[in-house]
């Protein structure tokens, strides 16, 4: 699979930004931007457009950061816990060492995301299209996949324990690499995933027999 990533970036060229609640009263529009060590609770993020920008250290916590448009965009040791993202667009982003539990991404395009090192668990991803998307070394534990259009992802060391994924076809996605102890799923969605033997125990569920 061909993840690309976000657009190589010259960390020397990029404008700082000090305080992005002032800079939004200006413009909509950001590119070649830095945000680093900001932290903010409960706040409304609408309909900005960030491209080609590093985002370091930033903590918008039980926030609304709705229908913003996010592109080649790498956010590193972020945490975003409780903020909706809904209505949102993501393309060739990659979070690396992120915390987004809680969060909701209802409605998303995401395209050409990675998710590094990343804790995710509790997370709401609902009707969203995922195209080229790679969760590495992440936990998306008691997490939520409804009514999504998957194609091309790729799970790495992923904890998936107690996840449910309701009207999303795994046809193709290889779980065989992560947890999936607790997984609640229909028989039509995981058709055509792929599994190991041990794993297999874990979906004996869904044929309604019971292990002595």
């Amino acid at each position: 699979m061909n993840i690309l990533k976000p657009q190589k970036i010259v960390y020397e060229e990029l404008k700082i930004i000090e305080n992005f609640q002032e800079e939004i009263k200006e413009k909509d529009e950001f590119e070649n931007i830095i945000i680093q060590n900001y932290k903010e609770q409960n706040i409304r993020l609408n309909d900005i457009t960030i491209k080609k920008s590093i985002i370091n250290n930033v903590e918008f916590i039980n926030s609304k950061l709705e229908k913003n448009t996010f592109i080649d965009i790498q956010f590193n040791n972020c945490n975003f816990s409780n903020t909706f993202f809904d209505n949102c667009t993501f393309i060739r982003c990659e979070f690396n060492n992120c915390k987004l539990t809680g969060c909701s991404l209802y409605e998303n395009e995401l395209s050409d995301i990675c998710f590094i090192d990343s804790n995710l668990n509790y997370i709401n991803i609902s009707m969203t299209n995922i195209k080229n998307s790679l969760f590495n070394k992440v936990s998306l534990r008691t997490s939520n996949f409804q009514e999504n259009k998957i194609k091309n992802m790729l799970l790495k060391e992923v904890d998936l324990t107690q996840t449910q994924f309701f009207k999303t076809s795994l046809n193709g996605i290889d779980l065989s690499q992560s947890i999936i102890e607790g997984i609640a799923v229909s028989l039509e969605d995981i058709r055509g995933a792929i599994i190991d033997s041990f794993q297999a125990i874990n979906l004996l569920y869904l044929l309604g027999v019971k292990i002595k």
